[in-house]
């Protein structure tokens, strides 16, 4: 049986970059006092609708960034470990 790599350790500045661009996914799209009207209108919808169909992709977007940030091997700089 194969055994499993270690986990990589990953610095306390790329958890926190991290943790920010996912709380403003969730942010953006849970704190009601901002998306909660119906005005300004954009064709036929109203702005409640557009605000959180605005957010699929930018929540995609923030996400695959995240994703790139765990990804990549700590302490490289983007370069092959030795």
């Amino acid at each position: 049986m194969a055994e499993s790599a270690p986990p990589r350790k990953r610095s306390p500045a790329t958890w926190a970059v991290v943790t920010i661009l996912l709380a403003i996914a969730i942010g953006g799209t849970f704190w009601v006092p901002i998306y909660a009207r119906a005005t300004p209108f954009w064709g036929d919808f109203p702005f409640f609708y557009w605000y959180q169909l605005l957010w699929v992709p930018v929540t995609a977007v923030l996400c695959m960034t995240c994703y790139l940030l765990l990804r990549r091997k700590p302490g490289t700089g983007g370069r092959e470990a030795k």
